[in-house]
């Protein structure tokens, strides 16, 4: 793990556990996160899974568009990090994945042809309840995650799994499996936007994404209204690169 401050990763904590506020937006919620465990462990890259209403697993969020391909090709397969770590409730730690095709024949030649070296998991749980899990992607062979910064790890994600079901229960008793479809609609929408300002800028899906979610922090507007705003209204992909 990089070096980071007891001041940096307590901020990173609050922040993480910060869900009850009148605008929360669990997608930029999820988004925010995969970023902060990327840099808090100096990691290449992250991304996240939430179980949907009936269990499945569903892509929800990736530190980058590489990583989002290959969390779907992890679904799309039934094997890999993140699926042992959601149905064992515990972490997948120091993978080497150069070595993991016999573990998982599909994912793991594929995670390193798309330039990783290892992997972690870790479930996002309270207690014995498992909503998801975040897979960590290292460009490091076999990994270099330390005895102590295990635990660090799936306490961020064990906080913001608290974080989720808190901000459902007091903020609005929602069910949680209701958000989690609500924000599996968002996301389609959100995966629109981004092609759409993608194409009308000439950048990559990336830098639009980016430019999306700089232009809704900076309107003090919610990221998926912005991109259901963006695939509805002429003009507004334009908008958001020229701002």
């Amino acid at each position: 793990m990089t070096t980071v401050s007891a001041k940096r990763l307590a901020a990173i904590f609050v922040e993480v556990a910060d869900t009850l506020v009148d605008d929360f937006d669990l997608i930029e919620f999820l988004h925010m996160l995969t970023g902060r465990a990327t840099t808090l462990v100096g990691a290449a890259a992250t991304g996240l899974v939430l179980a949907d209403p009936h269990g499945r697993l569903e892509f929800m969020a990736a530190s980058d568009e590489n990583v989002k391909l290959l969390e779907l090709f992890q679904l799309q397969y039934d094997q890999g990090p993140c699926l042992e770590a959601f149905v064992s409730g515990q972490p997948v730690i120091n993978i080497d994945l150069a070595g993991a095709s016999e573990r998982w024949p599909r994912f793991a030649p594929r995670a390193t042809a798309a330039g990783y070296q290892s992997v972690h998991a870790f479930p996002l749980r309270v207690r014995s309840q498992v909503i998801g899990a975040m897979n960590v992607f290292g460009d490091h062979r076999g990994g270099d995650f330390t005895d102590a910064d295990v635990p660090i790890m799936q306490a961020l994600t064990d906080v913001a799994a608290i974080g989720l079901l808190q901000e459902r229960a007091i903020s609005r008793g929602e069910m949680l499996t209701e958000q989690l479809q609500s924000a599996l609609n968002s996301r389609i929408a959100i995966e629109q936007a981004k092609g759409a300002v993608a194409q009308a800028a000439g950048i990559t899906v990336d830098e639009a994404f980016a430019a999306i979610r700089a232009y809704a922090r900076g309107h003090h507007r919610k990221l998926t209204d912005l991109c259901y705003e963006i695939i509805t209204e002429r003009g507004t992909a334009e908008r958001i690169t020229s701002a």
